[in-house]
């Protein structure tokens, strides 16, 4: 239960300032300065919950650590549902927040989701949302599982999964605001209106393929684990055999 709870607070706070900078501030701080503010949000909650539930805060990551070996398929219900709620908490409490200006309006502003076609930032299709999706997840998903691999240097997970959020964002809010995480869609999209709901499926489908691919994608370019153990076994041996073995 302590993981579950860590999972929803963390995506409290993903949400809450992802989604928080670009409905508060985002005519402020500009795609930029959302972009950096997801980023600094996971950057902080991997060394803040990482410790206790692995800071997955997103449904795609939790079902590539499933797909890739490294979490069990029982704990995947609790893990997305905890995301989830995370994700719709932060949701009220910001539009609690926003409807504090006057003549704000959820519907109208988008309320930081996510959406393609009329409801992209700059208006591309179905189909290059998709794909974004798809592939800007890849490399979320790739960065956590090859930054908390046991040869990995210890201590930089959290620089490296929370710049490569960065770039993904920087990358692809003009496309459709960004998911790469069905939670953080989800609890937006409640309150940004039906068009936001009718589209909210893609937000959840495309991370999920994106997650596959990358555990496809790491499992392939993985060193196996006799390798790893051939490689440990190899240091461990004292020098003058390890110059026998040469020959």
């Amino acid at each position: 239960m302590k993981a579950y709870l860590a999972e929803l607070v963390g995506t409290f706070v993903l949400v809450m300032g992802g989604v928080g900078s670009a409905v508060l501030a985002g005519h402020h701080i500009g795609f930029a300065g959302v972009a950096l503010a997801f980023g600094l949000s996971l950057l902080a909650m991997v060394y803040t919950i990482g410790p206790i539930s692995g800071c997955h805060v997103n449904p795609a990551v939790t079902l590539g650590l499933f797909l890739a070996g490294k979490f069990p398929a029982a704990r995947i219900p609790g893990y997305w549902i905890a995301q989830i709620a995370g994700a719709i908490i932060a949701a009220v409490i910001l539009y609690l927040i926003a409807s504090g200006q006057p003549h704000f309006d959820a519907v109208a502003s988008g309320f930081g989701s996510d959406g393609y076609g009329a409801r992209s930032p700059d208006h591309f299709t179905m189909g290059a949302a998709f794909l974004s999706e798809i592939v800007m997840t890849a490399f979320l998903v790739l960065t956590v599982l090859g930054a908390t691999d046991v040869k990995a240097p210890v201590g930089f997970a959290g620089l490296a999964i929370g710049l490569v959020l960065t770039l993904i964002h920087l990358v692809s809010i003009p496309v459709d605001n960004t998911s790469v995480n069905p939670a953080r869609s989800i609890g937006p999209a409640l309150f940004a209106g039906t068009a936001a709901i009718a589209q909210l499926w893609l937000f959840i489908i495309a991370p999920l393929i994106g997650a596959a691919l990358a555990a496809g994608i790491y499992a392939v370019i993985r060193e196996p684990e006799t390798v790893i153990a051939a490689a440990k076994a190899e240091q461990a041996l004292p020098t003058e055999q390890i110059e026998r073995r040469s020959f």
